[in-house]
Formats: C-alpha cells, sequence, structure tokens
C-alpha cells in the first residue's frame, strides 16, 4: 500500500503543477491585452447640409472610444487645413487629437470644411465664415438625433483658426452645444503675422495638386514649401511633420475671412456663448505679440481674452510653449489634449 499513496501523492503534485503553470501561462498571456489602451472604432459619416439653399454633403471621420461615450468632440479645421488636422497621420500617438481624446474616452468627429477634403466643393462665393456656421450647425442637429448613426448627449464644439472663428459664430448664434474649444485664434491680431500668411498663398489653379479637383479659381491654397514657415514656426523644424502637413494642405477662399475677422474676432461676438469654454495657442506669429494677445502663459492669454467672453463662458485657457499656429503638430501636444480632456471631463463630462 506504500507503493500506492506514494504514487498517488506523485500523480496529484504533477496535476497542481500542471494547473498551476495553465493559470500562470493564461495570466501570462492575458495581461498585455488588459495593459492596452483602449482600441477606438471607426467610420466615415456623410451629412447631408445645404449651404444657402443648394445641397452639399459635409465628410466627417467619427471615431468611438471603447465602451462608447455621451460627449463627442466635432472638430473643424482651420484655412488650407481638411480633418487630417485632427488625426495627423506622423507620430500620432504624440501629435494626433483624435486618437488622445478616444483614449480619455471622448468620441471625435473631424470634418472636412466644404470645399475640402471629401467634402463637395461648392462654388466659393458662397463660403463665409457665418454660412459655415450655418452648416456646422446642421452636422450638430444630426447628431443629436442620431440621424447618422450614433445620438450624442452632449457636444463639445472644438475650431482651429478659422475653423474656431465658425465655432464661435455657431455657438454663440444657435446655442446648442454644450462647450466650446477654442485654438489658433485670439482677438488680438498680429498684423503682420497675419499679413505673411495671406502672402504665402497662390490661387489653387497654379498648384498642381488641386488644378484638376473642380475648384473655381477664387480658391486658394498655400505656396509650395511654406507650411513650416507660417504655421509651425518657432517650432523645432521636424522634417516629417512638415513633410505631413504639405503633403495633406487643403484650400481656402478669401471671402471667408470677409466676416471671419468682422464678426468672430473684432466684434465680441463671443461674449453671446453661454457654456463652458476653452482656448489654446501656442507661440502664435498670427494672433501672439506686443501689440497683440500675451501667449506666455494660460492665466496671460486669460486676462486678454476673457474681455471676449461673458461670464457663462467660465473661460480657461492653455499656452503651448515652443510651437506656432498649429499646435497639434507640437512634439509636446500631449501636454495640450490632457489639459482639453481634464477641462472636458470637468465643465462637460463624458
Amino acid at each position: 500500500m506504500r507503493w500506492f499513496h506514494s504514487g498517488l501523492k506523485r500523480s496529484v503534485a504533477r496535476r497542481c503543477l500542471a494547473v498551476a503553470l495553465a493559470v500562470t501561462g493564461v495570466g501570462f498571456l492575458t495581461t498585455p491585452v488588459a495593459q492596452a489602451a483602449p482600441v477606438s472604432s471607426c467610420r466615415d459619416v456623410y451629412f447631408p447640409v445645404t449651404l444657402t439653399v443648394v445641397p452639399q454633403t459635409m465628410y466627417g471621420r467619427l471615431c468611438l472610444p471603447a465602451g462608447g461615450s455621451n460627449t463627442v468632440h466635432v472638430l473643424i479645421p482651420g484655412g488650407t487645413y481638411n480633418s487630417s488636422y485632427w488625426d495627423i497621420g506622423y507620430s500620432p500617438q504624440t501629435r494626433s487629437y483624435r486618437q488622445a481624446l478616444n483614449e480619455a474616452g471622448h468620441a471625435t468627429l473631424a470634418l472636412d470644411r466644404l470645399g475640402t477634403g471629401r467634402s463637395t466643393i461648392p462654388l466659393s462665393v458662397l463660403l463665409t465664415a457665418i454660412t459655415e456656421a450655418e452648416v456646422v450647425h446642421e452636422v450638430v442637429q444630426q447628431l443629436r438625433s442620431g440621424a447618422r448613426g450614433p445620438k450624442f448627449g452632449k457636444i463639445i464644439l472644438g475650431g482651429h483658426s478659422f475653423g474656431s472663428g465658425v465655432a464661435i459664430i455657431e455657438a454663440g448664434t444657435f446655442k446648442d452645444v454644450d462647450g466650446v474649444l477654442i485654438t489658433g485664434l485670439a482677438h488680438r491680431i498680429n498684423v503682420i503675422g497675419a499679413a505673411a500668411v495671406f502672402a504665402a498663398t497662390l490661387p489653387v489653379s497654379i498648384d498642381p495638386r488641386f488644378s484638376r479637383t473642380g475648384h473655381d479659381p477664387l480658391y486658394i491654397t498655400t505656396l509650395p514649401g511654406t507650411r513650416y514657415g507660417i504655421f509651425h514656426k518657432p517650432g523645432p523644424r521636424i522634417d516629417g511633420a512638415v513633410a505631413y502637413d504639405e503633403a495633406t494642405k487643403d484650400t481656402s477662399v478669401h471671402t471667408q475671412a470677409a466676416d471671419l475677422f468682422p464678426v468672430a474676432v473684432i466684434l465680441p461676438y463671443s461674449r453671446l456663448i453661454d457654456v463652458p469654454v476653452m482656448v489654446g495657442l501656442g507661440q502664435d506669429s498670427v494672433f501672439c505679440g506686443l501689440l497683440a494677445t500675451d501667449c506666455s502663459s494660460g492665466e496671460a492669454i486669460k486676462r486678454t481674452e476673457s474681455l471676449y467672453y461673458s461670464s457663462k463662458a467660465q473661460l480657461h485657457a492653455y499656452a503651448l510653449q515652443g510651437y506656432g499656429h498649429v499646435i497639434n503638430y507640437a512634439p509636446n501636444a500631449r501636454d495640450f489634449y490632457k489639459a482639453v480632456a481634464q477641462w472636458a471631463n470637468r465643465k462637460v463630462g463624458r
């Protein structure tokens, strides 16, 4: 019997060891999956809209975080940019606003303004800051109703540069969003810096990239090789980032500036916004400077900009150091995105 008990003990020991190894192995194999960053799902969405009386289609890239979200950031790019500005393909783990906010639990919808990207191309004379704000309002309403997919209870309207002007007009006019993110736009202008941007443009018909796209002669884009100097400087010249910017450049029209500056910049139209507002600026040659906006710190920006917002905006400001107008391209853009997520969670929620 002794040999039987001895054999039984060895058998039990082997089985226990096998189970322990199996459990350990499973744990070892599954641990990296549990620690991985949340995965977002993205899809293309085409919104039917009306520009004055002309039917158009506005494209957006909708990305949802794992588990979904009740809040979506509707993102409007600036002049000569498209939706790629919000999801930069060069070093996206550093520069993609979309990726960072999805990881923070917020949905994003990056839009192509009409005349850019995969949106339809209307006659340029129909495009102004006011008419584009009306079109974005239609998109917001479709997101509220769930007409094109998920239905969102809360909407943060975000813009960059010209897109920020559109966001100001939309939010101040229609009052249908829960928060507003303004980047690359302030109410005091550096005239010399602004003039340099306009001087670096040309009609799209002269640029081979757009000569056969169907844009009329009044559409403009930037001169080849100028984007670092007018948009990125004084940031470090990172060849891959600048090359990506040049490769994804898009169009704009001068008529968009005709009402952008009088309404969204010079007039305090932004005082009509009655929801929380966050302003983010780099060391911007267009809006920062001695006679323009003090961009040395978030508090300095807030002191300058608070004159143009009501108390309902609960204005919050962020200064991204070491980069120019297109702050999403900055090597430290993730610091800004973290600040945006914290502000959004605090003021709007997920």
